[in-house]
């Protein structure tokens, strides 16, 4: 075992729910929710996303901070203490190696925030006008500014983890997230005045009754719930292993849904106002062509628009940071606990390896075209395609599936609800939280993940 100096504790509940909220924050609102809604129909994506939340992720939100607090243990140990002699640790085991796939494609998209920053900074982006696509083409193009603003963005996220859980993640979480939400509101104040944000709002909260029933749009809107709250790999158990037992796990969940649901909404509100702005401006948009390629275009016609897009991409790189940070600290914790290792070597280790598999990732969008030819549309197109393909439609559903499972019927409800409960702690309708744990969260993900599979397979 560790010790409590090496493995940390959060000196408050504050900086506990700004840590967790910051997790779940981060570009899976800001970048991927208003995509994903611009995909699935509007508003109709929204209800299902806030269904998905409400019944299946949340649930296991729960679940999550509970193993962590109650094995005060990494995944794999957590697994290990509630089930000694299975082979449950596998579960942990996956959410470990998903972490350092997803630290490795996510690291890549940081850099780019990075490097649009600077951008931003230098005027080029606001010279760029109508050019932003290929802008953003020819950057993303060269390899070497890729990767350069991959380890840019890693070594930022490791130097916060070496701090460790108070001094580093607390310290950061407490400055960055008040800082990423004044920051969205002066935004979505902007974007609501620009012309055409009537036509953006219109079409964000109308819903388009003709995709209520694609059931696309249902494996959509759960893999950007588990996504956007960092669900399935094990942040959340991570940072509930460093949560004492004297604070309830109700409240914290309830803030953490809160302002991750209010963020990605606030996101909608940014983007679509502003995107309607634009002539020609496609909604649908897919992937970085919505942040990267299309919002540029709008900054280069503000007045200011270059300290309105360089306060944007500022907004992407602490969302994305605040994340980073917490997928980081999965297989740090695994390592620290497992090896025994110091925390500096654990976070030098694992971020180093993450680097290595994200350099393919930042080459394979149009650096080295061998990179990119030999991955079907369905799988993402390019090999960070791929890799985000597999994580955040497969992996990540899976390990909350299975997380639902251990909890439901291995470790059992009921054992789970004392511990909820101990200490006198206040949570909401723990009868109705097993029934979501043990029916409705395992069963709905199955589900959405049979008709995932056929989509990329078909």
């Amino acid at each position: 075992m560790t010790t409590s100096q090496e493995r940390g504790m959060w000196g408050s509940r504050l900086g506990f729910i700004l840590a967790a909220a910051g997790s779940a924050v981060g570009l899976g609102n800001i970048w991927g929710f208003p995509t994903r809604v611009g995909q699935g129909g509007g508003a109709v994506f929204v209800v299902i996303y806030l269904f998905c939340i409400v019944l299946i992720c949340a649930p296991i939100l729960v679940a999550e901070f509970v193993l962590g607090r109650g094995s005060r243990q990494s995944p794999v140990g957590a697994f290990k203490y509630f089930s000694s002699g299975t082979r449950w640790w596998w579960v942990g085991a996956l959410g470990v190696v998903t972490s350092v796939a997803i630290v490795a494609f996510y690291s890549v998209i940081g850099g780019w925030t990075i490097g649009y920053v600077w951008y931003s900074a230098t005027g080029a982006l606001s010279s760029g006008g109508e050019g932003a696509g290929d802008f953003f083409t020819q950057f993303t193009g060269n390899g070497f500014k890729g990767v350069f603003c991959t380890f840019l963005f890693l070594g930022l996220a490791a130097a916060s983890n070496i701090g460790g859980v108070r001094t580093g993640i607390e310290r950061v979480a407490k400055t960055l997230m008040p800082a990423l939400l004044v920051l969205l509101v002066l935004l979505a104040v902007r974007s609501l005045t620009l012309p055409g944000a009537a036509e953006g709002l219109a079409y964000y909260m109308r819903p388009d009754l003709s995709q209520a029933f694609n059931m696309s749009v249902f494996g959509a809107a759960l893999g950007q719930a588990f996504f956007s709250l960092s669900l399935g790999n094990g942040a959340m158990l991570t940072y509930g292993s460093y949560l004492r037992r004297s604070e309830g796990i109700g409240r914290v969940v309830l803030w953490v849904v809160l302002l991750d649901t209010f963020i990605a909404l606030l996101a909608g509100l940014i983007i679509f106002p502003a995107g309607f702005s634009i002539a020609g401006f496609d909604p649908a948009s897919t992937g970085p062509g919505l942040i990267f390629a299309v919002l540029p275009e709008l900054f280069a016609t503000l007045v200011g628009g270059r300290l309105f897009g360089g306060a944007f991409f500022i907004l992407l790189v602490i969302a994305a940071l605040t994340s980073a940070i917490s997928l980081l600290e999965v297989p740090v914790a695994h390592v620290i606990d497992r090896r025994q290792w110091s925390r500096p070597k654990a976070v030098l280790v694992v971020s180093g390896s993450a680097f290595l598999l994200s350099i393919p990732c930042a080459l394979g969008f149009g650096a080295v075209e061998s990179l990119t030819d030999f991955v079907p549309a369905q799988w993402g197109g390019n090999f960070l395609g791929l890799v985000a393909t597999l994580c955040n439609n497969f992996s990540l559903p899976i390990g909350g599936m299975l997380i639902a499972i251990f909890v439901g019927y291995v470790w059992r409800v009921d054992r789970a609800v004392a511990e909820l409960l101990a200490e006198h702690a206040w949570f909401p309708a723990p009868r109705l939280w097993g029934l979501l744990i043990r029916y409705v969260s395992p069963l709905g993900i199955s589900i959405i993940l049979v008709i995932s599979m056929l989509a990329v397979i078909m």
